[in-house]
């Protein structure tokens, strides 16, 4: 019987152009960058010798996740197309994304039901692989969206009474096959929805591949007769948001564990304000690029939906957090863990660690002194970031708003 594996990719012989260098955030700036490349060797490490996070990604059963390697992409390209009986959820996926309303996407999800296609997949969920587990649950993620399920706790009993009942039970296996209940938003929407254009020539990290290569969506909110629309862009700047954020964690675990008057702690933020100058810089030309692309009232009402819920806060920025600590000053504790609950367990516990290890660093804020007014540059500059990043939001959402100005 086909189980849930796909085959190996090769790669071709031709690379393709591509709109972006690669060019780290800190020598956009014209100054040399010192935060080290992919492979470059490790990042510095506490006094105590340990990267901070490592027992919490052991506990969470992830000891060899390190964010440093790639943010929080996967560690590899996500899975373009599934195959043998998978391949019904592609289709069912892509159905979905398209139907013109709720209602028809509803529809859709019944007729598989009804044609047993539903039963089928969730008899085979156990024999997935993590990485194809990853790529089922994009789907049902963006099946759950499409049908205006997204709220929904499939193990819920009242979810019964409003979703099918089939779907449902498949939802909830995927959940328990990644070990997540809470998959349904933005890093399963985009981190596991893009591949490269053209595959490239040679092997190229994740974190590089998905900054210096063309990028597109593999289930599509826009016929594949038409030009890319506003939600397909939202979600692929979301993903290239990440990988151009990957020195941001980088710095976070040289953060972590210093003293406020240690002497690399100023030079480290002064690194991390370029660093989100630099992602800000990012958000305004994808901005430009998502202003001009179409957008309907059925997008827009699923991105209402997905910010509603709080499910649609970048990684990388949820990291920048950790280390500066403006989200637990602007909505408490209990917020920060609402947002982060829709992050995988290993990024949950590695948040938590930046959480205790930037703690010290934290305490600048209620200092004075060269440092401490850095700090609050960095604050401030992760405050501008965060605005920039939601009227993205707004102007994927309304299909008639301006384009991003300058100030935002």
């Amino acid at each position: 019987m086909t189980t849930g594996t796909t085959t190996a990719e090769a790669p071709e012989t031709a690379a393709p152009a591509r709109r972006r260098p690669t060019v780290p955030p800190a020598q956009r700036t014209g100054r040399s960058a010192t935060v080290p490349r992919q492979g470059s060797g490790p990042e510095p490490r506490t006094a105590a010798g340990a990267v901070p996070g490592d027992a919490d990604a052991r506990t969470a059963g992830a000891g060899t996740h390190d964010p440093r390697a790639h943010g929080f992409l996967p560690e590899r390209p996500p899975v373009r197309s599934m195959i043998g009986t998978w391949t019904l959820l592609d289709a069912l996926a892509r159905t979905a994304a398209l139907a013109p309303g709720a209602a028809d996407a509803v529809a859709a999800v019944e007729r598989s039901g009804r044609a047993g296609e539903l039963t089928a997949l969730r008899q085979r969920v156990s024999r997935l692989s993590p990485r194809n587990a990853e790529a089922a649950a994009m789907r049902i993620a963006v099946i759950a969206v499409a049908c205006g399920w997204s709220g929904l706790d499939p193990q819920a009993p009242a979810a019964r009474r409003r979703a099918d009942t089939g779907f449902l039970d498949l939802w909830s296996a995927i959940a328990h096959r990644i070990d997540h209940d809470q998959f349904v938003a933005l890093p399963a929407l985009s981190l596991h929805n893009w591949a490269p254009e053209r595959k490239p020539r040679r092997h190229l990290p994740i974190d590089q591949l998905a900054r210096t290569e063309q990028l597109v969506p593999i289930v599509r909110w826009a016929p594949e007769s038409e030009p890319l629309c506003r939600l397909d862009r939202l979600m692929l700047a979301v993903t290239r948001l990440e990988a151009h954020g990957i020195w941001l964690f980088r710095l976070a675990e040289t953060l972590a564990g210093r003293a406020p008057d240690d002497s690399s702690t100023r030079t480290a933020l002064r690194r991390l304000v370029r660093i989100q100058h630099a992602l800000r810089a990012q958000l305004h030309e994808e901005a430009a690029e998502l202003a001009d692309a179409p957008a309907t009232a059925r997008q827009s009402e699923v991105i209402g939906t997905l910010a509603g819920q709080g499910a649609l806060e970048p990684p990388v920025l949820q990291a920048a957090d950790a280390v500066l600590g403006i989200g637990g000053r602007r909505m408490g504790e209990g917020g920060r863990q609402l947002l982060r609950r829709h992050l995988p367990a290993h990024h949950r516990a590695w948040l938590s660690a930046m959480d205790r290890h930037c703690a010290p660093v934290r305490t600048l804020a209620h200092r004075g002194g060269p440092d401490a007014a850095v700090y609050r540059e960095a604050q401030e500059s992760l405050i501008a970031l965060r605005r920039t990043y939601t009227a993205l939001i707004q102007s994927a959402a309304a299909p008639a708003s301006a384009p991003l100005s300058a100030a935002a």
